[in-house]
């Protein structure tokens, strides 16, 4: 695997239990623990080995613990041990909102330090192959986000407030409150900052998580762990239990967890719902539109940006760019030929290409034959498996492909469901419209189940303003450098329109997440010579 890193440094932190360098080399891959009560332990009677996802033939990355149903007595005793009020809240182990401002402040700094970032680096790269600026940039996200909650950041999540009462001595107070026992499922594709940014949110706010990572990527959230505990964090305050869906299923369900908050597909997120009775919190599929309005400028960057949206990572990215509705001015500036050349550049060498890990290359290609099925539909670029790789063959390997779709074809009921059917994958639909057509757009934003990120191309006020005013996506780039794809720290990132929408980077998103309001009211004070009135 070829390197973009200009770093030598082979240093590894202290703290650390693996070395990225040997993941997938070495015949006896590093083994992934369990935590659960602040012990360490990976005795469980099955573990699960991850492959190589670059090397069919290589060594597995790792191993991690298959952890079954009759082993999760641990995890459900531990997640008993909290009371509903939670591990600390502000009338209770006050201490602790300062004793995590400082725990943050000093994992921010680590993750600040450039070995502590090459280090997380290059684990991701091995077990979600991206390229290197990609997965560094999650790292310095997270250290960002790490660095913004330090100090008294924690305890300013749970500041309160009073409203006076309606006499002397009455006054109510809003307090945010924790929920006690959560969980956290986690997902493959940003194996850090997702993770990360969810683990310390639930725990600013006085909750006691158990982590189910995602299988394939579960050694950096092992290691991150580590981090913490050398910054100071009690090893009893996160468990992190490794094992298929099932089985974490039956923790969540068991246990008395009172909140689960999930990131992944739409699938076990509506399963979850049911199997909770709706306590969870969500961040599921996103059939992220784009929207190039009528006023044409600055070609090259779009093209770009659009290609960075639809492709970087693989298009593994609940954010990522799923169908580009293009203005019928867009047509004659070779926007699409340019696309069609940007993607060309990327190469396996650098992981500006790399495997699909959720899909395989059969069952992308299967899909693609499904859209060629409406009439009009046809290839732009791509729809070939990749050439000369190694990737194993229980995931994707394609090429970065766009499928023209005639918008009027792609409304009617029989084609919709298909044309709108997120593909985890470098995969988007592209479809173009009429200055008499924007309703037909608006429409097909309208009937599309999620509602995550969106962009609308465009310097026109009032066209821009007509299409915000009609869209829900929980997080809308508008402007000539729209995106839908590159959530900073500085932005809350989330769904909208569902009730059940989990946010997250934001002091809002914390709060709405993992806490509840509580209202108390003191009354105090009987007047001087109160007397008893008639009963009512």
């Amino acid at each position: 695997m070829a390197s973009t890193s200009t770093s030598t440094s082979k240093q590894l932190p202290k703290w650390a239990t693996l070395d990225p360098e040997t993941l997938g080399v070495n015949s006896k891959p590093h083994h992934v623990l369990n935590i659960v009560g602040g012990k360490w332990g990976g005795n469980t009677k099955r573990s699960m080995d991850i492959p190589n996802p670059m090397d069919k033939d290589a060594p597995a990355l790792c191993s991690i613990p298959d952890t079954t149903v009759d082993e999760l007595e641990p995890f459900v005793e531990s997640m008993k041990a909290v009371t509903k009020s939670g591990v600390h809240n502000p009338l209770k182990n006050v201490e602790r909102y300062l004793m995590y401002g400082e725990i943050t402040r000093r994992a921010g700094q680590a993750l600040s330090e450039p070995d502590v970032q090459e280090f997380f680096t290059r684990s991701i790269m091995k077990c979600v192959p991206k390229s290197y600026a990609q997965a560094k940039g999650e790292v310095s996200v997270t250290a960002a986000f790490l660095n913004n909650f330090a100090g008294d950041n924690v305890r300013f999540l749970s500041r309160s407030f009073g409203v006076p009462g309606d006499h002397v001595g009455q006054q109510s107070n809003g307090y945010r409150w924790p929920y006690g026992p959560v969980a956290i499922v986690a997902p493959f594709n940003f194996p850090l900052e997702i993770p990360v940014l969810q683990l310390m949110g639930a725990l600013f706010m006085g909750n006691k998580p158990v982590l189910k990572p995602a299988e394939k990527c579960a050694l950096v959230m092992e290691q991150f762990l580590h981090l913490l505990h050398h910054c100071g964090m009690p090893k009893e305050d996160v468990d992190m239990l490794n094992c298929q869906g099932p089985v974490a299923e039956k923790l969540i369900t068991t246990a008395p967890i009172r909140l689960t908050q999930f990131t992944g597909s739409s699938r076990v997120a509506e399963l979850l719902s049911v199997r909770t009775a709706g306590k969870v919190k969500i961040e599921d599929a996103g059939f992220d539109w784009k929207i190039l309005g009528p006023d044409v400028s600055d070609v090259d960057y779009v093209a770009y940006q659009c290609d960075q949206d639809a492709y970087a990572t693989q298009g593994q990215k609940c954010s990522a760019q799923s169908i580009l509705f293009m203005h019928e001015n867009w047509e004659e500036t070779g926007l699409i030929d340019k696309m069609k050349a940007n993607a060309a550049k990327r190469t396996l060498d650098d992981l500006t290409l790399g495997p699909v890990l959720t899909h395989t290359t059969q069952g992308i290609m299967e899909h693609i034959n499904k859209l060629l099925k409406v009439p009009g539909a046809k290839v732009l670029f791509g729809g070939k498996e990749l050439s000369n790789h190694k990737i194993p063959d229980c995931y994707g390997a394609v090429e970065p492909t766009a499928v023209y779709v005639p918008l009027k074809e792609m409304l009617k009921d029989e084609h919709y469901d298909t044309c709108t059917t997120e593909l985890f994958a470098p995969f988007q639909v592209v479809t173009k419209y009429a200055a008499d057509e924007i309703d037909l757009v608006l429409e097909a934003c309208e009937r599309m189940s999620h509602h995550l990120t969106a962009a609308v191309v465009s310097n026109d006020a009032k066209f821009t303003n007509n299409v915000l005013a009609n869209t829900v996506n929980g997080t809308t780039y508008a402007g000539i450098r729209a995106r839908t794809t590159g959530a900073p720290q500085n932005h809350w990132f989330g769904p909208a329109g569902d009730t059940r929408g989990a946010g997250i980077g934001t002091p809002e998103s914390i709060k709405l997440v993992w806490s509840c309001h509580r209202e108390i009211v003191h009354d105090r004070i009987v007047p001087e010579g109160w007397t008893q009135p008639k009963a009512t």
